[in-house]
């Protein structure tokens, strides 16, 4: 870069000379060229994951969603066609009563189960707590095992736990009186049926809740639960005072992650009774395989699961804005 500056020269006329500005030192060019690197870092370590993520999900959901506008039955899997059909799936699967049974009857399951892992699961973690170091262990053992059985297993086991001539239910209850109930066939009815399956859903959801709570408590200061008890509180007050407050993110989280966990739970209750008796057990997800790959209707099947996430959205979204405006409140 230079700079014309006037002067004088011999013959008395202007002459015009060059002064040249000194470029910048080459240490600040090696310092920018590092800062840009460590803020690109954070990007290219997440660049693998992302890319994970769309091959790994985005695409069957892209996939998903061509194959809900189509036509798609055996006849034309067998003949390779490819049938547009627009919005006529959508249009089918919204029109058709049942659609909408089974959507009201996902909420309310979701919302059954998700209230009684928080409260049990919020308990125990609390119980863990205040237990000593031996009996806490035990506890921890006992649920990270409850935890960590697979879905299928774990469904198996009450299964046999709930059967009708051999189960070990019907068995203590006939035992302890209750005679009627030594042959009752637990999966006979819509209401024992989503019972059997909320119980395993709850026992199989609430170690997660248990074991992150008491993580949680652990990273509450003991000073203040001091001088809450000097100020007088007493246990009750300790807890609305001191731990529900840093208590109350991760709850807002976990329940976040339980309604999402629950309402796409497929493989306890298709196991359990594959959605009976007479379909009166089949929430979204079942729902849309039944439609889909039991009848064959595969258009259908793929555009009633897009109507699922629809609807998990619409759920988890008007939760997150409870959670906002709860938050800004409290600001």
């Amino acid at each position: 870069m230079s700079v014309q500056t006037e002067g004088t020269d011999t013959a008395g006329g202007p002459a015009v000379h060059k002064a040249r500005v000194p470029a910048p030192p080459r240490g600040e060019d090696r310092t920018s060229r590092a800062a840009s690197r460590r803020a690109a870092a954070p990007y290219l370590l997440l660049l693998p994951a992302l890319l994970a993520t769309v091959v790994l999900l985005g695409w069957p959901l892209v996939k998903n969603g061509m194959l809900s506008f189509q036509n798609l039955n055996p006849r034309q899997l067998i003949q390779h066609l490819t049938e547009w059909n627009g919005v006529d799936n959508y249009r089918d699967v919204l029109t058709e009563p049942e659609f909408w049974h089974v959507v009201e009857r996902s909420v309310f399951f979701t919302a059954a189960n998700v209230v009684l892992i928080m409260v049990l699961g919020t308990l125990i973690g609390l119980l863990l707590a205040r237990l000593g170091k031996k009996l806490r262990l035990l506890l921890l053992a006992g649920l990270v095992l409850a935890w960590a059985m697979p879905v299928v297993a774990a469904t198996t086991v009450y299964q046999w736990l709930f059967a009708q001539r051999f189960g070990v239910v019907n068995w203590v209850l006939d035992k302890l009186g209750w005679h009627s109930m030594a042959d009752h066939n637990w999966l006979e009815t819509q209401f024992s049926t989503f019972a059997v399956v909320i119980l395993l859903i709850v026992w199989q959801s609430i170690p997660f809740v248990a074991i992150n709570l008491y993580a949680a408590t652990t990273t509450i200061p003991k000073e203040l639960y001091e001088a809450a008890s000097l100020d007088g509180a007493g246990a009750f007050k300790s807890f609305t005072s001191v731990t529900l407050p840093f208590l109350r993110p991760f709850l807002y989280a976990t329940t976040f992650l339980e309604v999402i966990w629950v309402f796409k739970s497929f493989a306890q209750i298709f196991a359990m009774n594959a959605g009976g008796p007479d379909h009166l057990t089949e929430t979204l997800p079942i729902y849309a395989y039944v439609e889909g790959v039991g009848n064959q209707h595969f258009g259908v099947g793929a555009a009633i699961s897009f109507l699922t996430i629809l609807v998990l959205l619409v759920i988890t979204s008007y939760y997150l804005r409870m959670v906002l405006k709860q938050e800004e409140d409290e600001l």
